[in-house]
């Protein structure tokens, strides 16, 4: 493990740039960072503050785009001691999908299908194949998901870290990084609507019920387990876009 020297990081900010534009610029700049190997699994990001100084963008840009590399598995934040490159499956990098999606009109339903076929599958290896390390991290963000509870945005960063972590434990890395980069997409469309969430104790209590299932190895429980979580996830999903809509925020129906 090693801290990375702010040195490395050159400053994002374009001419006339607002703070999604600027937030966009970070994420990529991490990514082009591990592709190049300037980053690697275990390594330190600097401290928030004196990152932002070095890229020359707001906190709040800075934590936006860290919050979104830590929902798609890139970063791990580790309380008291700082945030990391994660050492879990490998991420693929969503913009192919993410520009089929926008061109040819994905929507929710379609998205939701295909993470269900992944999922399903994912959830029943994980109860196969889980080490106790692999559990020991399940169940730590399912304790976290409960913690957040109140506050949306930071339960959407463990929702996605659960589905992560069973993914790591289902053995096959393919499959998690598929779920990934699907997840990648999906994570995107949830973080604007999260916010007017009807109930996501519910969403938590399946974690905690898919949990048990792969802890006690019971393979078929946790397929059947995850498959009632997607479908109530995605019905949540649209209740959640049609308040939405009826507030003026919506933008159609694709996924992008």
């Amino acid at each position: 493990m090693t801290s990375i020297k702010l040195a490395k990081f050159a400053p994002v900010r374009p001419p006339g740039s607002g703070n999604g534009l600027m937030t966009e610029q970070v994420v990529d700049q991490v990514r082009l960072m591990i592709q190049t190997g300037k980053l690697r699994p275990g390594d330190q990001i600097p401290p928030e503050r004196e990152l932002a100084k070095q890229l020359g963008v707001s906190r709040a840009s800075l934590r936006a785009g860290l919050r979104f590399l830590a929902a798609i598995g890139v970063l791990n934040s580790r309380h008291g001691s700082g945030t990391y490159i994660a050492d879990g499956p490998p991420s693929l990098d969503g913009a192919p999908l993410k520009m089929l999606a926008a061109l040819h009109g994905f929507t929710t339903e379609k998205m939701f299908e295909a993470r269900r076929l992944v999922e399903v599958a994912v959830a029943g290896l994980a109860a196969e194949n889980a080490t106790d390390e692999h559990l020991r991290i399940i169940a730590e963000e399912v304790t976290e998901t409960y913690a957040a509870l109140d506050n949306p945005q930071e339960y959407l960063i463990h929702d996605f870290g659960f589905h992560r972590a069973v993914a790591a434990a289902s053995g096959n890395p393919i499959l998690a990084s598929i779920m990934e980069m699907i997840s990648d997409v999906l994570y995107q469309r949830r973080c604007k609507t999260v916010g007017r969430s009807l109930d996501l104790r519910e969403s938590v209590e399946m974690h905690r019920k898919i949990y048990r299932a792969i802890r006690a190895r019971d393979a078929d429980g946790a397929r059947a387990a995850m498959g009632e979580h997607l479908m109530l996830a995605e019905q949540g999903l649209a209740a959640e876009e049609l308040v939405n809509r009826g507030s003026g925020d919506a933008n159609g129906q694709s996924v992008i």
